[in-house]
């Protein structure tokens, strides 16, 4: 059975995993920021029968309507079963026969659970990542080889020593919650902290304060939030201790060498080794990343592979870059902590990462590799931006935009963003008759929030009369994305356009980007 977790990073989202672990259910968690209509869809594709949420959860002092989003998933798609976690006692309407309260029912069963005896290639979980192509993935993770891999990684790069305190700011919604939150830290016995809120709520100093409440030694957090903090300057972090903290880590996107600076030289006031650790979702756990006091570290570089990782770095005709070089980064041989298929459609896994370089797994990364040898992630190659180190498929934005009733065409790529890394910019040809507004163009932005959720929400839209395309139809974002982010000199041959006239008319009524 799959079992859907919509939970708040409370206790009992950790708790629901576990149980499905213990049962061998298959649990399918999705972050508590998703609309009821994404909600709906990896439900449907998940075919799950259980439904695991809260009455509502609790954001930078902000309610988040978790079992109203439910009900409303559960309009278009059907699940037997709802569980609701009461987090802040708020009036839900509960259905009699399926809703049923989590409280009540725990009190009612025996504290003694027989644990489900489970083969080491028995699916643990799904988890639901974006493609570039609309629908998103469920990347399925077994037992064994995916235990096996975050416990290992999570001794060795966060040097992890009995006794210690360790916090992933990350939301159990994504990977690195999956991984470095739950399964990793509690396979080794650690003591692994759960945070439920926001960075700069109630006031910009909260991380470092719990840092010195919860005398955490290891500390796990976004370049985004890094990035937020470090513009609130080194007052809010200089007023607190943090002199239990050893070491520091950064995961979701390349961290950039400033940010890098500033969270060595202010956060661990140059004393804890920073481990930038990249992986994906599709990986279970870290690959390439610094091991402290064995690797010498180098501001915005990955450095070096975890033992038995095989990277390399290959041209767009896959043939494998020896020495100093740029170009795509491939896996050329098997880990343990792998996925295993997508979800109901094995061809789709076969055909995202094995079919551009056969026999080896394509990561959708561009990197460079140093004189040294050293790894540097460029970022994504392929149709997927990475919003504060949330990954997106700019065609799961276009398609809630094509679904507003204005709305001809949409193209949308991401933009270099001084906070999130990457803003989401929205290229939008409306219907024949409808006329561009400001009006309009807040009602687009709150649209998608409303199709997706919050992490979705465009930061520019450009109204386009056209947008560029081939003579086959086929729309260049290539170009687009030198137009977001302003590189008019580099747009190449637009000579193989249908209409090259429509670029000149976009660069000309392209919008200034807000000031962050």
């Amino acid at each position: 059975d799959r079992v859907t977790i919509y939970l708040p990073m409370i206790p009992e989202a950790a708790f629901a995993m576990l149980a499905c672990a213990r049962i061998g259910a298959i649990h399918s968690v999705v972050f508590g920021g998703f609309s009821p209509d994404s909600l709906a869809g990896r439900i449907a594709d998940a075919e799950s029968d259980v439904i695991v949420t809260a009455d509502e959860g609790l954001r930078g002092g902000k309610k988040i309507p978790l079992k109203a989003n439910v009900d409303a998933a559960l309009d278009k798609v059907s699940a037997k079963t709802v569980i609701v976690v009461t987090r802040t006692g708020a009036d839900v309407d509960m259905q009699p026969g399926r809703d049923f309260r989590y409280e009540e029912e725990a009190a009612r069963v025996h504290a003694d659970c027989p644990y489900a005896e489970m083969d080491a290639e028995d699916p643990l979980f799904i988890l639901y990542t974006s493609g570039s192509t609309g629908k998103p993935k469920g990347a399925l993770h077994t037992t064994g080889g995916y235990l096996v891999y975050t416990s290992l990684t999570h001794e060795l790069v966060f040097d992890y020593r009995e006794g210690d305190v360790y916090w992933c700011t990350a939301d159990v919604g994504w990977v690195t919650g999956h991984s470095y939150i739950v399964y990793g830290p509690l396979a080794n016995g650690a003591t692994t902290l759960m945070f439920e809120g926001v960075p700069n709520y109630p006031s910009v100093s909260r991380f470092w304060e719990i840092i010195d409440k919860h005398k955490v030694d290891i500390f796990y957090t976004a370049p985004t939030a890094i990035r937020a903090l470090m513009a609130a300057g080194e007052a809010p972090v200089k007023k607190t201790s943090r002199k239990s903290l050893r070491l520091l880590g950064s995961v979701g996107e390349p961290i950039n060498p400033e940010a890098w600076e500033w969270y060595h030289r202010v956060v661990g006031e140059g004393r804890c080794p920073i481990v930038d650790t990249w992986w994906q979702t599709e990986t279970g756990g870290v690959l390439i990343s610094p091991l402290p006091g064995a690797i010498d570290l180098k501001p915005g570089s990955a450095t070096r592979p975890f033992f038995g990782v095989a990277p390399e770095i290959v041209d767009p005709l896959g043939n494998v870059l020896q020495g100093a070089c740029e170009g795509l980064l491939v896996i050329a041989d098997s880990w343990p902590g792998q996925m295993r298929t997508v979800y109901g459609d094995h061809e789709r896994f076969a055909q995202t990462y094995f079919s551009a370089f056969p026999g080896k797994y394509f990561t959708g990364d561009g990197a460079k590799r140093d004189s040294d040898g050293d790894y540097w992630i460029t970022g994504r190659v392929d149709d997927v931006i990475n919003v504060s180190g949330h990954r997106l498929g700019t065609a799961e934005v276009e398609s809630a935009l094509v679904a507003h009733a204005k709305v001809s065409e949409a193209a949308v790529v991401g933009y270099p963003h001084d906070i999130k890394g990457q803003g989401i910019y929205a290229f939008v040809t409306l219907n024949q008759g409808v006329a561009a507004s400001e009006h309009l163009r807040k009602e687009l932005v709150h649209w998608v929030r409303h199709e997706i959720g919050p992490i979705a929400t465009p930061d520019i839209v450009q109204f386009a009369p056209g947008l560029p395309k081939t003579r086959s139809g086929k729309i260049m974002r290539r170009i687009l994305r030198k137009i977001a982010e302003g590189e008019f000199g580099a747009l190449g041959d637009t000579s193989t356009l249908a209409d090259p006239g429509v670029v000149e008319e976009l660069v000309k009524e392209r919008p200034k980007p807000p000031i962050h």
